[in-house]
């Protein structure tokens, strides 16, 4: 499986220490639009398996993280580069536009 789990316990080591672009994927079982960008997440995470690491964070196993990075809606997707935020986008979004993000 390609696409990592994301927790406060390994946060730092595989999002802020990754040499590569990490898509973070903020999401929740209850909520539709996220199952619905999940499979192409997951599309992402096997295109882009070498150029870029792919996370899914679940909001209500992880509030911590949610308020870090200031989640008020569901699905959001971020992209961070060396530690940093990049690309910030709420909704569903369409394979080529999340694979452009982290170009």
């Amino acid at each position: 499986m390609s696409v990592f789990k994301i927790t406060k316990n390994n946060f730092e080591q595989e999002v802020i220490n990754s040499d590569k672009p990490v898509l973070l994927d903020f999401w929740a079982s209850w909520c539709g639009p996220c199952r619905m960008v999940g499979p192409i997440v997951e599309q992402v995470a096997e295109e882009t398996i070498n150029k870029a690491k792919v996370c899914k964070i679940n909001v209500d196993e992880e509030p911590e993280l949610a308020q870090a990075f200031s989640i008020m809606s569901i699905p959001t997707l971020i992209v961070m580069k060396h530690g940093k935020v990049v690309h910030n986008v709420v909704g569903v979004k369409q394979k080529q536009a999340i694979l452009s993000m982290l170009q």
